[in-house]
């Protein structure tokens, strides 16, 4: 009963926003062309299914794409700074200084480079999950308790194995929080990589209802997308609490 809480607390909370919308809808009299209502939305869902689910469909292939090169890199670069000084005085102050760049700001010359197609996009939502995943991580190897590792050094193990025993087991949390920003960022990468240049996904399906005065249809797919999100922000967080669970 106590872990149903959380999805009844959520699933109350979704429709008192709907109530409210509607509400907003029918005391302001806003026509639809400005804010539709959510049975207006509804109706555009099922009306445009197919439409809506093969858009979807793209973007879910930019996102996962994204999320899953993003966070390989990610850790990889935190793995990296960890084992080498070096690089950590040499690489880490660039990353932070690449953070001060708009990212958004990057996405017509990915477009202009890669195209109107998939790997813009990908290239976008990495660039957006990347910082958060190898700082995270960063940040969990480094904070290792160092009575174990000064408990491993005296027992003569090798930095390898401090590393593969000690030190990543420590931080998988830290790690996966930062997969769970991860999977509530990268959609809007792809989002907006599909905004500048794009010829399918959602995004672009926003932009085309938008541009013929159909905003339910824009709505609707803008429902897809949050929900695309939110069931991938709980498979992530699912999957990070199954890692952590049987690492320790």
């Amino acid at each position: 009963m106590m872990g149903r809480r959380p999805e009844l607390t959520g699933l109350f909370v979704g429709l008192g926003l709907l109530a409210a919308w509607q509400a907003l809808v029918v005391l302001a009299e806003l026509p639809p062309f400005i804010l539709p209502g959510p049975g207006r939305v509804a109706q555009a869902l099922w009306d445009n299914a197919g439409l809506i689910f093969g858009h979807g469909l793209i973007t879910l292939a930019e996102v996962l794409a994204g999320l899953a090169l993003g966070a390989v890199f990610g850790a990889l670069t935190a793995l990296g700074l960890a084992l080498s000084p070096p690089a950590r005085r040499v690489i880490r102050p660039v990353l932070v200084i690449t953070q001060a760049l708009p990212v958004f700001a990057l996405a017509p010359i990915l477009t202009l480079w890669l195209g109107y197609g998939l790997w813009s996009k990908v290239l976008m939502a990495v660039l957006i999950i990347y910082f958060p995943v190898a700082s995270a991580f960063f940040d969990g190897l480094m904070q290792t308790p160092k009575g174990w590792l000064d408990q491993a050094k005296v027992m003569g193990a090798p930095p390898w194995r401090m590393l593969l025993q000690i030190r990543l087991p420590a931080a998988l949390p830290a790690l996966a929080s930062g997969l769970r920003l991860a999977a509530v960022y990268a959609p809007i990468g792809a989002i907006i990589g599909e905004w500048v240049g794009a010829s399918q996904g959602l995004g672009y399906l926003m932009l085309l209802a938008n541009g013929r005065a159909k905003i339910d249809l824009m709505f609707a797919a803008l429902a897809v997308l949050v929900v695309m999100t939110l069931a991938l922000h709980r498979l992530v967080g699912w999957g990070c609490d199954a890692l952590v669970r049987r690492v320790s």
